[in-house]
């Protein structure tokens, strides 16, 4: 007797984009320094991957249209998924909006 395969859940589905994905959560990083926000965004990653390994989540940096020397945040949340991060994080990528980066956790 053959069993029926259970169809995946698309938030842990590796073959949907990042942009198909039903989020599992978010982190609104508006109004905290780059020090502050790089805290937050470490542990909202750790939290996230020890829930829902494989689950897709939204950071949300904004577009750095308030700040008077341009973009702070998103630049500097982008290089800590790129060094410190990658470890925890299968794959990130900005948002459509511009203003967020989705990003799967390991």
């Amino acid at each position: 007797m053959r069993r029926k395969r259970r169809p995946k859940h698309p938030r842990f589905d590796p073959d949907l984009g990042l942009s198909r994905v039903p989020l599992a959560g978010q982190l609104d990083l508006h109004g905290l320094t780059v020090a502050e926000a790089e805290s937050a965004v470490r542990g909202f990653i750790d939290r996230s991957r020890r829930r829902q390994p494989g689950a897709v989540v939204l950071i949300i940096t904004g577009k750095g249209k308030a700040s008077a020397a341009g973009p702070v945040l998103r630049p500097a949340i982008q290089q800590l998924l790129k060094t410190k991060l990658s470890g925890y994080v299968e794959e990130w990528a900005l948002d459509d909006s511009e203003g967020a980066f989705r990003v799967r956790v390991r």
